[in-house]
């Protein structure tokens, strides 16, 4: 090598640094999350790739219940996430076996249960307890899911004493299948009613049957990227990503909010 290459090949080397991202902002995430988060999730995804360089990976789940697509039946299988977002419920279960880093979970946002129609219907009355059981018991079909179901089925529908009038009515169905008609309303989380076009809000569910969910990150044990994780689940939790979280019907309140 003559010595204007080697000069030249030193020059390359310690010049190449400058070009390059810094250190930590490249990476690869996968995302297992439920759909409480996931309008919120997916408007400030974009803005985290490019603010930092980091490519995710999004695969859909349910926070709780039964079959394949639930996030704990994903994460048995073997899929290899990175981040899992989904209802504090659910992520307690998670937690109890060992498949979160502990004290890596941070709670993202909280939101209450409203009452969705096709968009154009006919509102139903929903301002009392009485007024919400008879709107529930003149439904023909009625899509409830995963965490919130749990509690509909178990404490509201028993409360209200119209289990077995509902029993044939209630189905999995998300609020996508209200705009398609396939369902006439949805008991759900707030932020999965506003999130969906040709779906109306009608409001939220009285107050004396309330819950609201708080939908919280985690990084997965076994990640081969815990600091990409981390960075994501910060950047959700910051007080930027704050205006969108509450666009989707959600609120940080009772949260601390990362500056």
């Amino acid at each position: 090598m003559t010595p204007k290459i080697l000069m030249f090949a030193i020059t390359l080397a310690f010049a190449l640094p400058a070009f390059l991202p810094a250190q930590g902002t490249r990476g690869q995430v996968t995302v297992l999350t439920s759909g409480g988060f996931s309008a919120a999730y997916q408007e400030l995804l974009s803005q985290f790739e490019k603010s930092t360089g980091i490519t995710v990976t999004t695969v859909r789940g349910e926070s709780q219940g039964d079959g394949p697509t639930m996030i704990d039946a994903q994460l048995r299988s073997g899929l290899p996430a990175d981040v899992v977002i989904m209802s504090r419920e659910g992520l307690a279960g998670q937690l109890a076996e060992g498949r979160i880093v502990m004290g890596s979970d941070v709670d993202l946002a909280n939101v209450p249960l409203g009452v969705g129609v096709r968009a154009g219907a006919p509102h139903p009355d929903i301002s009392t307890v009485n007024a919400f059981k008879q709107t529930l018991l003149g439904a023909k079909s009625i899509g409830i899911q995963s965490t919130s179901a749990i509690y509909l089925k178990t404490r509201v529908i028993p409360e209200l004493g119209i289990a077995g009038d509902l029993a044939d009515r209630l189905s999995d169905a998300p609020a996508a299948e209200v705009a398609s008609g396939s369902v006439e309303m949805v008991v759900l989380p707030v932020s999965e009613i506003l999130s969906v076009r040709g779906v109306d809000l009608v409001g939220t569910i009285p107050a004396d049957l309330q819950f609201v969910q708080v939908f919280a990150a985690a990084v997965v044990n076994g990640t081969k990227n815990p600091e990409a994780a981390k960075r994501l689940i910060d950047f959700l939790a910051s007080e930027n990503a704050t205006p969108t979280v509450e666009k989707m019907g959600m609120q940080r309140g009772g949260i601390e909010v990362l500056k």
